[in-house]
């Protein structure tokens, strides 16, 4: 939008697909949601009850600067518990979400120009993050026929004196793949034989279905040079309460903290008590958290498997599928537009997660499987998805 009293930098109209599609779906009142990752589950009770009680107790006010300690300190143990791996308190920092935990990464290790490699099909706000911060983001396209693995020779040549990091996301939104430990160490070798740092975006850790997930700075000499960003929104079903972390070295973590007390200060002390009575009890509380997404996306993959002109690889992670739409002959944002107009069901163009997700919708399975089953009864019935031959009865 062009007005005087706008910054120049938002004259173009940066709206996205998942945007544009939202605001169409407003014209029904019958739609299935399957576009954005907020899932119809709400917080346990264990979670809500706990931060409550605390704020009862007081804790409303501002906390330390880098978080309450009690939280930094589950963090810790967290690490410690699941994957081995020391984390020391000087190295945690408590974000205003992991969007926002995003954003203080890259404000803090970027010089203008820099390039940040991101493991694309990518989430949405990664490139305009990267451009906030006065980066330049540049596109690493995997494939499905390439199980949406990392290549060591694409990678390699996307390098110049500009490459400052590499933004990586396992499991993945929204693909939903996970990245091989053979593929960790190639980009580990990468990132030490050219001096990077990367940054693991570790959102979804709970949602490795086949696998235990293995975080890149678990792998030999990665520590010193991974930034993990993670949050409470996904893994414990938490969006609203809007709690995140960063571990990074503690010199990184020192320039985060400087760049945040000018923007929020201090994170919610009450939803961060949520987060600690969330790790606490993860034992109680996950397991039927990520049975039922897993029951969500096994369900939904087998039905979009056989439906003419759409198919999925096998699930392993997150609550995400990016379906292939390709032989429909439609671009994605076309497809996703006749499903919402003909089927009333919501669903994301893949374009809107970088070139290489043209031929693809991701659908996010943040419904029941009585509601996914109405959406793709819906679906199934709609003409670009009958075998050729067949018609619609009218």
């Amino acid at each position: 939008m062009k007005n005087k009293f706008i910054s120049k930098r938002y004259w173009k109209n940066n709206s996205t697909p998942m945007g544009q599609v939202d605001e169409l779906a407003k014209n029904f009142d019958d739609v299935i949601n399957l576009s954005l990752g907020d899932p119809d589950l709400i917080t346990h009770n264990i979670i809500i009850d706990n931060a409550f009680k605390d704020a009862r107790q007081g804790h409303t006010k501002y906390t330390d600067f880098r978080g309450d300690p009690e939280l930094r300190c589950e963090i810790a143990k967290f690490y410690k518990e699941e994957y081995a791996l020391d984390v020391h308190d000087k190295e945690i920092f408590v974000t205003t979400s992991g969007c926002l935990a995003m954003y203080l990464v890259l404000e803090a290790i970027l010089d203008d120009g820099d390039e940040v490699i991101l493991q694309a099909p990518y989430f949405t706000p990664y490139y305009q993050q990267v451009e906030l911060a006065r980066g330049i983001p540049v596109e690493l396209s995997t494939y499905e026929e390439d199980d949406f693995q990392i290549s060591f020779d694409k990678l390699e040549k996307l390098i110049n004196e500009r490459t400052k990091a590499i933004i990586i996301n396992s499991p993945c939104n929204p693909t939903g793949n996970i990245l091989s430990r053979q593929t960790l160490e190639s980009i580990r070798d990468i990132a030490v034989k050219y001096d990077l740092i990367i940054i693991s975006d570790d959102i979804y850790t709970s949602f490795s279905f086949n696998e235990p997930f293995i975080p890149i700075a678990s792998i030999e000499g990665m520590k010193e040079r991974t930034i993990i960003i993670n949050s409470f929104s996904k893994n414990f079903t938490m969006t609203g309460w809007r709690i995140g972390n960063i571990i990074a070295p503690g010199y990184i973590i020192n320039v985060i903290q400087q760049i945040n007390e000018n923007l929020v200060f201090t994170s919610p002390s009450i939803s961060q008590r949520g987060a600690i009575h969330a790790l606490r009890n993860r034992k109680e509380i996950q397991p039927e958290i990520i049975k039922e997404y897993k029951d969500r996306v096994f369900y939904a993959a087998d039905r979009i498997n056989r439906i003419p002109n759409m198919s999925i690889i096998s699930p392993k992670g997150t609550f995400y599928l990016f379906v292939n739409i390709k032989k429909t002959g439609l671009s994605s944002i076309e497809a996703s537009d006749a499903i919402l107009k003909e089927a009333h069901v919501l669903t994301i163009p893949g374009i809107a997660f970088g070139d290489c997700g043209e031929g693809y919708l991701r659908l996010a399975c943040t419904v029941g499987v009585e509601k996914l089953k109405e959406a793709f009864d819906r679906i199934e019935k709609m003409d670009i998805f009958k075998i050729k031959g067949e018609h619609h009865e009218q």
